[in-house]
C-alpha cells in the first residue's frame, strides 16, 4: 500500500511540474498580446519575468533555474518577438496593450507578484506599477530608462522624439533581409560581452516580425515616464551595467541613471560592473545575488 501511495505521490507531483511548463491562462484569461509559461512551484510568491526588445523568454531561462525552488514563475513572451506570433501586436498601438493584458492577467490569476523587466520589459513594468500599483509588490528593472531617447537626445520631449523614431522605424521595416542580417550580430556584440549570448540575441532579433520590432521600439523611443516615477512607491531594485571599453569615465554612467530615477521613492540603484546590456549574460553571478538579495 505504501508503494501505491508513493506512486500516487509522484504521479501528482509530475503531473504538477507538467502543468507549470504548459502555457498559463490565468483562470481563463487568454493574453494576446503575449504568451505566458508558468514555471517554478506552486503555492510560491509569484514572479512574472518579461524579456525585452525582440528578445525571447529563454533570456530568462538561468534566473528561472535559481528562482524555481522558491517561487512560481510567470514567464513572458511578447507576441511578434522572437519568432512568436505577431498576433494583434502587428498594427497600433503595443504597449499600453501589453500593460492593460498584463493587468488583466495579474487580476484573474489573483496574485500580487513580483515583476522583473529588461530593456522594455522594464519600461512595461513602470508603465504597470504607474497605472496599476495595487498589481506589483516588488519592481525589478534591468537596465531600462523611463524615457530611453535622452541617452542620445538629452534634452528630448515625447513630442520631440517623435519624427526621429518615425524615421528609425521606417528605416527598420525597409531594410533588405540580408542588410539586416549583417545588422543584427553587430547590434548583440554592442549589447552583450558574452560570445554564445550574442548569438541568442541575434537570433532572436532576426526570428521576431520586423514591423512588430520596429513599432515597440518607436513606442519605446517616445514613451516618457519621467514626471511618472515620483508617484510610483513600489518598492524597487534598478539594475544597470557598466563597461569601461564603451565609457571610459563610470561618473557619466551614473549620473544618467541616478537622474532618470531621483524622484523615485523607493528605487535601490545597483550599477553591475564589466558588463552591458544583457546583465543577467554577461555577469550572472552578481545579477543572482542583486536578484535574490532583493527578494529576501
Amino acid at each position: 500500500m505504501k508503494a501505491l501511495r508513493f506512486l500516487a505521490t509522484l504521479a501528482l507531483v509530475l503531473a504538477g511540474i507538467a502543468l507549470l511548463m504548459e502555457p498559463s491562462h490565468a483562470a481563463g484569461f487568454s493574453p494576446t498580446r503575449f504568451t505566458v509559461t508558468d514555471n517554478g512551484t506552486l503555492n510560491k510568491p509569484d514572479v512574472v519575468l518579461i524579456p525585452g526588445l525582440s528578445s525571447s523568454k529563454t533570456v530568462w531561462d538561468d534566473e528561472a533555474k535559481l528562482l524555481a525552488p522558491n517561487y512560481r514563475l510567470h514567464i513572458v513572451q511578447v507576441a511578434g518577438f522572437a519568432g512568436a506570433p505577431a498576433g494583434p501586436n502587428a498594427s497600433g498601438e503595443i504597449l499600453p496593450g501589453i500593460v492593460e493584458e498584463l493587468h488583466q492577467y495579474i487580476v484573474a490569476a489573483k496574485m500580487h507578484p513580483v515583476v522583473m523587466g529588461h530593456s522594455l520589459g522594464g519600461l512595461l513594468g513602470l508603465m504597470l506599477a504607474d497605472k496599476h500599483p495595487e498589481d506589483v509588490s516588488k519592481l525589478i528593472i534591468v537596465d531600462s530608462l523611463p524615457f530611453y531617447t535622452v541617452l542620445f537626445a538629452p534634452e528630448a520631449t515625447a513630442e520631440s522624439a517623435k519624427p526621429m523614431a518615425e524615421m528609425i522605424k521606417a528605416q527598420l521595416i525597409g531594410l533588405p533581409a540580408d542588410q539586416f542580417a549583417v545588422m543584427a550580430p553587430r547590434n548583440a556584440a554592442m549589447m552583450v560581452k558574452n560570445v554564445d549570448a550574442q548569438k541568442l540575441v541575434t537570433a532572436s532579433a532576426l526570428a521576431s516580425d520586423r514591423t512588430v520590432f520596429a513599432d515597440a521600439m518607436a513606442e519605446d523611443m517616445t514613451t516618457d515616464l519621467r514626471s511618472n516615477v515620483a508617484s510610483i512607491k513600489t518598492p524597487t531594485l534598478m539594475l544597470y551595467p557598466y563597461d569601461v571599453t564603451a565609457v571610459p569615465d563610470v561618473a557619466k554612467i551614473d549620473v544618467v541613471y541616478q537622474t532618470a530615477y531621483k524622484s523615485m521613492p523607493n528605487v535601490k540603484l545597483v550599477r553591475i560592473d564589466d558588463s552591458r546590456h544583457f546583465i543577467m549574460y554577461d555577469q550572472p553571478a552578481k545579477f543572482d545575488a542583486a536578484v535574490e538579495g532583493f527578494l529576501k
